[in-house]
């Protein structure tokens, strides 16, 4: 009992706390660098620090003070060349996903999901290429300014008619932002990613690249195959069946309102919930 009492101090705690928020913190930047060429800067760092190491171990003087220089100077060098990934993982943060949100109808939501289907359905058919990219939380403000204002309700027959071939809408990307089309013909960033096979073209590109900046959720049809993907933080889930996307639409845009979230807290919560008290379902 006295051992188990002296484990238990207020100490002990604070060093637990403190190693489960580093451990958390490492866990969400291996999660928002995955799939970006913030890996392969990862297993370079890990490289320098590796030769670091062992110079000092051995007594490389000159190594390990080449090895210094470049760990000073290369986390300015990392600030400005991946900017876009910095950027996106503090957009995570600022979106204030610790928290739920406010409970609304999802009416709204199933139309709109209704009206992409018909799109969707009647485009993948006949290998029309298209690129739809739906604001969620991280505002998308710049890539709306690049394209041409249409502000109109979502439509099947719309989407359609803009990304009918050789029409003056149809390249560039249909952004939706508050269940209504904003834009037509936006310029979306193109992604540097290598993971992206080679098959895949400019509107693949321009998807995964979006999903790399922005939590947006974006879909593309391929007029080579009438293949179906779409990207969501930085992954890409190609080759959707009709029944694989409208279930992955509704479980993303329902849970903006219905206030499900799957962050770390939540599981964690949520499994202590279920241990401690069973389950209410």
């Amino acid at each position: 009992m006295q051992f188990i009492s002296a484990l238990f101090t207020w100490q002990n705690l604070i060093h637990l706390i403190d190693i489960l928020v580093i451990w958390f913190l490492i866990y969400e930047l291996l999660l928002l660098i995955r799939g970006t060429r913030a890996v392969q800067l990862f297993r370079g760092i890990l490289i320098i620090i590796l030769v670091k190491v062992v110079s000092w171990y051995i007594g490389l003087s000159t190594v390990s003070w080449v090895m210094d220089q470049i760990i000073n100077w290369g986390v300015i060098a990392i600030v400005i060349i991946f900017q876009p990934e910095i950027r996106r993982g503090l957009e995570h943060l600022g979106r204030g996903t610790f928290f739920t949100h406010n409970q609304t109808a999802n009416e709204t939501e199933e139309e709109t999901i209704k009206q992409l289907d018909q799109a969707i359905q009647y485009m993948s058919k006949r290998r029309i290429g298209a690129l739809i990219s739906i604001e969620m939380k991280t505002g998308l403000e710049e890539y709306i300014e690049t394209g041409i204002p249409l502000d109109a309700d979502i439509s099947g027959a719309l989407l359609i008619n803009t990304f009918i071939p050789n029409t003056p809408l149809h390249d560039g990307a249909v952004i939706i932002k508050n269940n209504r089309i904003s834009v037509a013909a936006a310029y979306l960033p193109l992604s540097d990613s290598k993971l992206i096979p080679k098959e895949l073209g400019t509107r693949h590109r321009a998807a995964v690249g979006i999903s790399e900046v922005t939590d947006a959720l974006t879909i593309v049809i391929s007029e080579e195959t009438g293949e179906v993907s779409i990207t969501k933080d930085n992954e890409l889930i190609r080759n959707m069946s009709r029944n694989d996307y409208l279930k992955f639409l509704r479980a993303q845009l329902y849970s903006q309102t219905t206030g499900k979230d799957n962050n770390f807290f939540t599981k964690l919560f949520s499994f202590f919930g279920r241990r401690g008290g069973g389950s209410n379902e």
